[in-house]
């Protein structure tokens, strides 16, 4: 769902520029009641439109039916990209994540990202009763995928998130993902390794404890994995080494050693000087760069 423009917005508008035409009186004009209206009923519309997409996208989100999940989520992902346009957006959607009812991480790890051992039926005990059994769909790589794109766009834009993400174990999640699933899933889920634990000391220590950089480091060493996700494992190193360069005593300062030891004191060297691209490039030009030095990254390890 995206959020629309207010009609009575264009209304105002109309309203001051013809205001502006006549001259005026005074050189510090006060605001007008009608503006300060026109302001309270657009905070009410977003404020409606916001916890309207919630509401709609959740309850899709949650139901036993994979299709259905699938949908929900996708709606969700389009209303983050539209509230991402705007501050005021932001900050509606960052208090709708204090109510319980339209969190949208929970619901995430308690349906689209719950381990498939969860979803087996161990207990026949329903056979002999007469209330029949509630039965889960599975979640398909299509729904995992997007799943992992929206805890993405939720740790993004709501740094709480990443806190109730840590509640549901999500680093050991995603690494479970990161192990078993295929290409899409797996690509989605370095995005989100990235969003939850940039920020969070507490998601780090998870990610440390798992030995992450180990499961990423099989993966970009082995030729027989497709090559964008090889890619996308080195822009991983790259910016997750980047952000941790020079903290000592923080969650994984270790990891210089770790990627030596993994990876060669080759490719590790120019990891550690491709990961210090200047922060002073525009964002696509960021982008880019890290593009290129992702694709250095593998060149120097096919050639050592």
């Amino acid at each position: 769902m995206y959020l629309k423009k207010a009609f009575w917005s264009e209304v105002s508008n109309s309203e001051g520029e013809s205001n502006n035409d006549k001259p005026s009186e005074t050189t510090a004009p006060s605001p007008s009641p009608v503006t300060d209206l026109v302001g309270s009923l657009e905070d009410q519309r977003l404020y409606r439109e916001v916890t309207l997409a919630l509401r709609t996208g959740l309850r899709d989100a949650r139901s036993d039916f994979s299709f259905l999940r699938l949908h929900g989520l996708r709606n969700i992902l389009k209303f983050l990209r539209s509230v991402s346009a705007s501050d005021s957006t932001i900050n509606i959607f960052c208090h709708t994540q204090s109510i319980p009812d339209l969190q949208v991480v929970p619901v995430l790890f308690q349906h689209s990202l719950q381990d498939f051992e969860d979803q087996i039926v161990s207990n026949l005990d329903h056979i002999f009763s007469v209330e029949p059994l509630k039965i889960k769909s599975p979640s398909t790589d299509a729904e995992v995928s997007i799943a992992l794109r929206v805890l993405e766009g939720c740790c993004l834009l709501h740094r709480e998130s990443m806190v109730l993400a840590h509640h549901f174990k999500a680093v050991q999640v995603l690494m479970n993902i990161l192990a078993t699933r295929g290409v899409l899933e797996q690509g989605a889920c370095l995005d989100a390794l990235i969003s939850i634990m940039l920020e969070s000391a507490i998601n780090q220590r998870d990610f440390e404890e798992c030995n992450g950089i180990e499961e990423v480091a099989l993966l970009i060493r082995d030729k027989q994995v497709d090559e964008n996700l090889r890619m996308k494992c080195g822009e991983f190193l790259l910016l997750v080494i980047g952000h941790v360069s020079g903290r000592e005593g923080a969650p994984m300062a270790g990891i210089h050693d770790d990627i030596r030891r993994l990876l060669g004191e080759n490719s590790a060297s120019l990891i550690w000087a491709a990961s210090q691209f200047g922060s002073t490039l525009d964002p696509d030009q960021r982008l880019m760069a890290l593009h290129i030095q992702a694709r250095r990254v593998l060149e120097s390890l096919d050639l050592y």
